[in-house]
Formats: structure tokens, sequence, C-alpha cells
């Protein structure tokens, strides 16, 4: 019979307690690092995304499942809130949502006594 193979690591287990390593020590949850600690306040950097004004009025939902009944939601800051149920109806409120776009009174400009 042969003896198993000596153990690869040559030094044994601790035997007794060992200081901690200052370096591993990590600062508590939430608590800030660095500059903040020291009140030097964040750098505030521009907003990258440059608006060029426009915004969404209206709203067209679609939803049609394959294999399931269709439906289709219209809304508009105006106040308008319309829904469809089928393919005629949702069709049709397509079309109607596409006419909206030229009489919505948030898109077409006021004129006499109501533009103030």
């Amino acid at each position: 019979m042969t003896n198993p193979p000596p153990p690869k690591s040559l030094t044994g287990p601790p035997t007794g307690p060992r200081a901690a390593d200052p370096g591993s020590v990590r600062p508590a949850v939430g608590e800030p690092k660095g500059a903040a600690r020291k009140g030097v306040p964040p750098a505030v950097r521009p907003d990258p995304r440059q608006s060029d004004g426009r915004f969404p009025v209206a709203w067209l939902h679609i939803s049609a499942p394959k294999g399931a009944v269709p439906t289709a939601t219209s809304r508009c800051m105006c106040g308008r809130d319309r829904s469809a149920v089928g393919h005629r109806r949702v069709l049709a409120l397509i079309a109607d949502h596409t006419a909206h776009h030229d009489t919505c009174p948030l898109r077409t400009p006021q004129e006499g006594r109501h533009a103030a």
C-alpha cells in the first residue's frame, strides 16, 4: 500500500486571532464617500437631451393580439377619450383619431376673441 501525497499547502490553519487589514474596512451603507463627506457640492451637469419644444398631445393605442379581438383607445390633452372594440370599430376610431388631428383646439390656432 502507498501513502497519500503530501498536502499542497505547507502552512496550517490560523491558530490565533489576527488584526484586521485597515484597507479592507468599508464605510457603512449610505455613508457619503470622498468629497461628499467633506461638504463639497456635487457637480451639476446640464441636461444632455435638448428639447425642440414639441411634446405629444394625442395618443392612439391599438392592441391586436393574434387570434383575439382588437381594441383601441384614442386620448387627447383637450379631453377627448374614446375607445373601440372589434375590427370595424377600431378602423373607424383610427380614422376619427386622424381627423381629430386637424380639428383639435390645442393644435389649431385660435382666432378672434377666443385667442386671448
